[in-house]
């Protein structure tokens, strides 16, 4: 597992850079306004999962899945609900990570 860096983007404009996935999948800050950058350059779709470690009313809260179409570049909000006690959300990549790139980012506040 790869610990994506938070990107702040701020209103001037700002670099941003996506790396590749890791096949054992990746973590990255969770909270508000925080978003996964997701780019599958496969010939095939991908499942991103997001793992919600939490529990309501005692009961497991369900992962969030989304299925990225070949070639598309989508932005998946990472909110509180996926943080793990360490405030890192863990991403899944299905079936592999094979040319996928992602990145983690916030607006500066």
């Amino acid at each position: 597992m790869a610990a994506l860096p938070l990107q702040v983007l701020v209103p001037e404009g700002s670099a941003s850079t996506l790396q590749a996935a890791a096949g054992g999948g990746d973590t990255c800050p969770a909270g508000d306004g925080v978003w996964l950058e997701v780019l599958n350059g496969n010939a095939a779709a991908r499942t991103v999962t997001l793992v919600t470690p939490g529990l309501y009313q005692g009961l497991a809260i369900a992962d969030r899945t989304c299925v990225i179409p070949a070639g598309e570049r989508w932005k998946i909000p990472v909110g509180r609900i996926y943080a793990g006690s360490d405030g890192q959300a863990s991403i899944t990549y299905s079936p592999d990570a094979a040319s996928v790139t992602v990145g983690c980012f916030k607006y500066a506040s």
